[in-house]
């Protein structure tokens, strides 16, 4: 398949001028390795299984042979081997230059293994942190810019330097839309040539997830159906910052008695672990009056697809279901706000306070420039609540301490054109027409 460009080319590049090593982390099926290709100079496939058994004994008695090669060295699966990280901290040391290696891997660096005795087994432990040595590259599945289906005729950085004027068209109706949501951003999907196959894989993804990826995460037994039950509950609270406690009455409420809290928190963790879960945090600004800000994470899978795959759901479900259509959209939205922010050296937060006045995102840049932004479907009255909040929190921020955002922003599902709306300046965008 032909290779689509990725945001993060740029910055894997930028990385490896900087770092002696970066480690690219994030869902299984996003392109980790296939991205990694494209500027490496050399490959070891921990996982081939044809050469797995040999590499695995050369790592425990001579593991320095394997970090021969052309660089940047590309080490696919590394944490099949953990003794990797500690020898590439070690070489990187060792050679004093940037771009040596790379490091794929679908899940965190692996904690302490232990033996049957329950002590540990000193050949397989991380020691060292890396920092300073191991840059890290959070990688997620592609935009719409990515995948083609936005006209990237807005640019997000060019907001932050100027929100005066605004224009793009979008070429995405509901349709559309939903079916974008259900295919996610896989590279795979984006590449299928018909759409029943491209829907497929996030079907795929949420199978393998259940099945095998959650067990072997830290090499501990997890059930299925269990797996499946919380999946789906975690999807039906998409967008909200249901607690722990509020997932498990979810559960118990459609049938499911026997859970514990412990129980829901240890699959939650196990599934943040291999990147399924990706939380937005809460942003606390400088306000004009004391508020109390509500500090719960908003729950997002880390593509919105996999919170339709966990329904059963298809594109007609959700045109039928405009309410958790809007829910499901909005982890998409997050989802290409991230890169798009990851691109300009920000993050995207949450804003909710105890009156419920709330924002989807804040994309806060490392300069202290930040934008407001509120998620919506669509729809003339759905942008007139979303303006009138940002304006409310525009109004709350004490801009004495902290500076003005730098634009307030609906960002919307479906609508043909950009524009800026006369009466209170807020900027209305389909996602469809929006870039880094």
């Amino acid at each position: 398949m032909k290779y689509k460009k990725r945001i993060a080319d740029q910055i894997l590049a930028d990385k490896l001028e900087s770092s002696g090593a970066v480690l690219i982390e994030g869902p299984k099926y996003c392109g980790k390795t296939t991205l990694a290709k494209q500027q490496a100079g050399s490959v070891l496939s921990m996982a081939d299984p044809d050469t797995l058994a040999q590499n695995l004994a050369l790592a425990r008695t001579n593991i320095s042979r394997l970090l021969v090669g052309k660089t940047p060295r590309l080490i696919d699966e590394w944490q099949i081997a953990p003794q990797f990280w500690d020898a590439i901290r070690n070489e990187v040391d060792n050679r004093d230059d940037d771009g040596q290696f790379m490091l794929t891997g679908s899940a965190v660096p692996p904690k302490p293994k232990k033996d049957e005795n329950g002590n540990l087994i000193e050949e397989e432990q991380i020691h060292h942190t890396g920092t300073g040595r191991i840059s890290r590259l959070k990688l997620r599945t592609m935009t719409l810019w990515e995948s083609e289906d936005s006209t990237g005729m807005v640019s997000l950085g060019e907001l932050f330097k100027n929100s005066d004027y605004v224009d793009g068209e979008s070429h995405i109706d509901l349709e559309r839309l939903a079916y974008l949501t259900c295919r996610g951003g896989w590279p795979k999907a984006v590449l299928r040539k018909s759409e029943k196959a491209a829907l497929a894989q996030a079907f795929d993804y949420f199978d393998s997830v259940v099945s095998t990826d959650i067990k072997r995460v830290d090499d501990v037994e997890r059930d299925e159906e269990m797996a499946k039950r919380i999946m789906r509950s975690y999807a039906r609270n998409q967008a909200s910052q249901a607690t722990a406690g509020t997932i498990l009455a979810d559960i118990k409420n459609n049938g499911d008695e026997l859970l514990s809290d412990s129980t829901v928190y240890s699959y939650i963790k196990a599934l943040k672990e291999i990147f399924v879960i990706e939380d937005s945090v809460a942003w606390n600004p400088n306000l004009r009056s004391k508020t109390a800000i509500r500090t719960s994470d908003t729950r997002y899978f880390t593509d919105p697809s996999i919170a339709t795959a966990a329904l059963g759901l298809g594109p007609n479900d959700l045109i039928n279901d405009l309410n958790t259509f809007g829910l499901i959209f909005e982890t998409l939205a997050v989802r290409d706000l991230r890169v798009y922010a990851e691109s300009l050296n920000g993050k995207v937060y949450h804003y909710r306070d105890k009156n419920n006045l709330e924002c989807d995102a804040v994309v806060h840049l490392r300069n202290g420039s930040y934008g407001l932004i509120e998620v919506k479907l669509g729809g003339y009255e759905l942008i007139k609540e979303g303006a009138e909040s940002l304006k409310a929190l525009s109004d709350k921020i004490d801009t004495t301490k902290m500076k003005k955002p730098s634009f307030l922003m609906v960002l919307t599902g479906v609508g043909d054109y950009a524009y800026k709306r006369p009466e209170d300046g807020v900027l209305v965008v389909p996602i469809g027409c929006l870039k880094e």
